[in-house]
């Protein structure tokens, strides 16, 4: 199974931050991101301390993408799995897709579909499921993720309803997923 090892994760911040040294100070004040800078990241299993740089540098449009890129790997343990730091790093996520304004809005809208789908109940699924995807009891994040999209179950339905988003972007499979998950 292809998993992004701590060492990766931990490297890649630095490397984004000499790339692109400015956007740790860019968004600090983005309501989006209020809150983030108090989050001990790298208490999570796995996660590297510079999260917060990473969701600041989604808000700049020269470092957005590359922001993107290294906090997915950042936020996800392989594949198929969410990083134990996912569940606190989603309302974020959810608040910056909202924001018609964030570089990347299409990408994060992405994804949040992924979570979403990620985050649905692997144990009723069957035996090759949870081999791929581990157990539900392995694997809390999912349980995590699925209470932080019901208490922002707002935000969800917002997107689903966003008219700036382009036409059929999110197909009625997915749309059907974000909402499962966003209702408790």
């Amino acid at each position: 199974m292809c998993r992004i090892t701590a060492a990766d994760k931990e490297a890649a911040v630095p490397r984004f931050l000499q790339e692109f040294p400015h956007p740790p100070r860019s968004g600090r004040d983005h309501p989006a991101l209020r809150g983030c800078d108090d989050i001990a990241w790298a208490d999570f299993p796995g996660c590297p301390a510079g999260v917060a740089a990473l969701l600041r540098g989604l808000l700049d449009p020269a470092a957005a993408s590359e922001a993107e890129r290294v906090l997915c790997n950042v936020l996800m343990d392989g594949v198929f799995r969410l990083g134990p730091a996912m569940p606190a790093a989603l309302p974020f996520l959810l608040r910056l897709a909202a924001d018609p304004a964030v570089p990347v809005r299409t990408e994060l809208v992405e994804v949040l579909l992924v979570v979403a789908e990620l985050s649905h109940p692997v144990d009723g699924g069957g035996e090759q499921a949870i081999r791929v995807l581990g157990s539900d009891r392995d694997r809390p994040e999912r349980a995590l993720c699925r209470a932080v999209f019901a208490e922002h179950a707002d935000l969800v339905r917002g997107l689903l309803e966003d008219r700036t988003l382009p036409d059929g972007f999110i197909p009625p499979e997915e749309r059907a997923s974000l909402l499962k998950v966003a209702t408790p």
